[in-house]
Parts: structure tokens; sequence; C-alpha cells
């Protein structure tokens, strides 16, 4: 239980670090009049930095343990968001987000690594619950940045401080973070011991990581181009442009902290089918948003409810898909290349909707997440049905193998 306070309490402090980086690009974009191609340039390379780190990481992970990567990782990442408070042009921002990218991508897989080895320990789901906690940080977050924009703070000094004093609080709870002690052995007839699941196939890994990636698309789209889209297509002020992430976050959140609750009641696979169709319909109203003849003040109000429903099916993928393969043998290398795959494709994609919108729109690029939402409500259920039906089947035969014969 100590071990799960404090993985939770870095899990709230990396959702308000996002925050300070997401909330405030639309006053980074203003401050040097960026536009939505350069914009775009700086998500890729926030991407590029990160997938150059993760497998780094995970193999890290797996030589050093989790618990010493995430200590080392998470106040280095939240320094490294000095570098883009203080840039004074687009190059010095360029390098300051390539190394936050790579902090933030050695961060990310060393959370995951950490977060399974605490739900294999206590033997029950609390994923979701881990990543409403994220959220929780990232509303927190997204709260004091719009404050402070509103009451006029310079976004500059709002970054540097927010970074500084999270590195201090990630510094502190890393004196706090102990390893979780391991389940006891399904002990069976004669001392022999079962094998509570095996490792699931490459193929299976892969396309968990596939549905992950649609999944941190249709999420980074909200972190980093919600706010653009209220403002520059829709009208909304840069204070209205930090509501809506807040908004996002905070319906995220509240799904979230039920999530375990709810997938208990119904199944993954199940939860994850009504997961994709909520989201496939957020982002038809945001979409929608876009093309209705009204005043600004409408048009950002249904793009709201379009993000607060999207954000609500997007709230349970990757931790159901997290969950899923801690059921396995926990394998961080396994959890590293799914996290890999799923992380670059929620920071490759935010890249890629800011060079369709610079070639077209910025509402023609959010088909984008539109269609990988769709594809999550169509693909994912059968493919979460396969891993568990291999697992149990895997299961099932490792404790036939285990069972004492029988002799006549």
């Amino acid at each position: 239980m100590a071990a799960r306070g404090t993985v939770t309490l870095y899990y709230g402090l990396t959702g308000v670090l996002n925050a300070l980086w997401g909330a405030t690009l639309p006053a980074t974009n203003a401050r040097l009049d960026l536009g939505e191609g350069l914009l775009g340039g700086l998500l890729m390379a926030l991407a590029a930095g990160a997938l150059a780190a993760m497998p780094v990481a995970g193999w890290l992970a797996d030589r050093w343990g989790g618990r010493r990567v995430l200590k080392a990782a998470a106040p280095a990442a939240s320094f490294a968001l000095t570098g883009s408070a203080v840039a004074a042009s687009v190059e010095s921002l360029m390098i300051a987000v390539i190394v936050l990218g790579m902090s933030m991508g050695v961060l990310n897989v060393a959370l995951s690594v950490q977060a399974v080895a605490v739900e294999r320990a206590l033997e029950r789901p609390i994923m979701a619950t881990m990543h409403g906690t994220w959220t929780l940080g990232a509303v927190a977050g997204g709260a004091v940045v719009t404050t402070a924009l509103r009451v006029g703070t310079d976004v500059r000094l709002l970054m540097a401080a927010g970074a500084l004093t999270l590195a201090l609080a990630m510094l502190a709870a890393g004196g706090k973070l102990d390893e979780p002690t391991p389940p006891s052995p399904d002990v069976r007839e004669e001392g022999r011991t079962v094998q509570k699941s095996a490792p699931l196939r490459p193929g299976l890994v892969i396309a968990l990581g596939v549905v992950g990636a649609a999944a941190f698309i249709t999420e980074g789209a909200a972190t980093d181009w919600a706010g653009v889209h209220a403002t520059r297509t829709l009208g909304g002020d840069l204070a209205t442009g930090s509501l809506v992430y807040t908004v996002f976050f905070a319906a995220m959140t509240l799904v979230r902290f039920v999530g375990d609750a709810v997938r208990a009641r119904l199944g993954a696979v199940r939860t994850i089918r009504l997961a994709g169709g909520a989201a496939t319909a957020g982002y038809g109203l945001v979409l929608l948003a876009g093309a209705l003849p009204a005043a600004a003040s409408t048009r950002v109000g249904c793009a709201i409810a379009g993000w607060a429903l999207a954000a609500a099916g997007m709230a349970v993928v990757w931790p159901i898909v997290t969950s899923l393969l801690g059921a396995g043998d926990g394998s961080a290398q396994r959890l590293s290349m799914v996290t890999t795959i799923s992380y670059g494709g929620g920071l490759v994609g935010p890249a890629l909707i800011g060079y369709v919108a610079t070639a077209a729109t910025l509402s023609l690029a959010l088909l984008i997440p539109a269609v990988l939402a769709l594809v999550v409500a169509a693909a994912a259920p059968p493919l979460f049905a396969a891993v568990i039906r291999t697992q149990t089947t895997t299961s099932n035969a490792h404790r036939r193998a285990d069972a004492p014969s029988s002799t006549t």
C-alpha cells in the first residue's frame, strides 16, 4: 500500500507536468508567433526525443528496475520544462523541446513499469484509478494555468516556477518510493505452484500497442490542439483555449476514477466497445463546431461538449491495455514495447495533425483522431477478447501441467 501511494503521487505530479506543457501551448504559440506549421514541427521534435529515449528506458528498467529509473527520470523531466519557458527563439525552443521529449519518454516508461508492479503486488485492478490521479493532476495544473493567464501572468514565469516546484516535489517523492512486495505464489497440491498466466504472443503485444497508440493520438489531439482549435478556428480567447484543455481532463478524471468498477461489472470487451463509441461521438461534435454558422461562444460550447465526451470514451483505454499486460508475466520488456508504440503514436499523431492543418485546415486534420476513435470501437473489443482467451487458456494449461498426476 505504501508503494501504491507513492506511485499514485508520481502519477498526479506527472499530470501537472503535462498541464504545464499542454495548457500553455496557446500562450507559447502567441508569444513566439509560431503558427500551425512551426507548432507541428515542435511537437514532432518532442515525439522524436521521446521515441529515441523510450527503448533505452525499457532496457534500463530491465537492468536496474523501474523504481531506480523513475526516481531519476521524474525530477529530470520536471526541470527540463524550464528550457521551453526561457526559450527566446524558435531554434532554442526546438532544442529545449527535444530534451523535454527525451526526459518525458523515460519518465513515462518507468512510471508504467512501476505501476504494473504495484498492481501485480495488490492482485486487483487499480490502473484506471492511477491514471485518474494523473488526469486529476492535469486538471489541477490546467486550472492553475488558466487562472494565472487570466490575471496576466507571463507564461515564461509561470512555466519556469511550476517546473522548479515540480522538480523539488518529484525529488521528495523519490525518497519515499519503495519496491512493491510481489504477490504470493498460487500454491497447489504437493507444494506445486502455478503460473497465473503466460507471456502473450508478439503479435498480440504489438496489437495492444497499436490500440494504445490510437487512444493516445485521440488524447494528444486534445492536449496539443484543443486549445489552438478553440482560439484560432472557433474564435475563443487564450484563456478559453486553456479552459477547453481543463474540461477535457476533468471529464477524463471522473471516468477514470470509476473505470475499475465499470470494467469489473461489464468486462474489458464491453467497456472498450462503449468507450470507443463515446469518443467517436465526441469527435463528431468537435468537427461539427467548426462548421456551425453561429457565434463564437456557441461554437466553443459545442466543441467543449465534444471534447468532454471524447475524454470520457478514451479514459479507460490505456488503463485496460496496461492491466491486460500486467495480468501476464509482468515483463518490463513487453510493457516497455507496448508503452513505446502507444506513446509514440500519441506523440507523432498531434504533430501529424499540425502538418495536415497547415496543408488544409485544423478542422479537417481533426478527422484523424476521429477515425482512430472509431477504429478503437471496432477493433479493440475482439483484440481484448483474444488476449483474455489466450491468457485463460494458457493459465489452464499450466494448471493441468502442474497438477499431481493420478495413478491406478
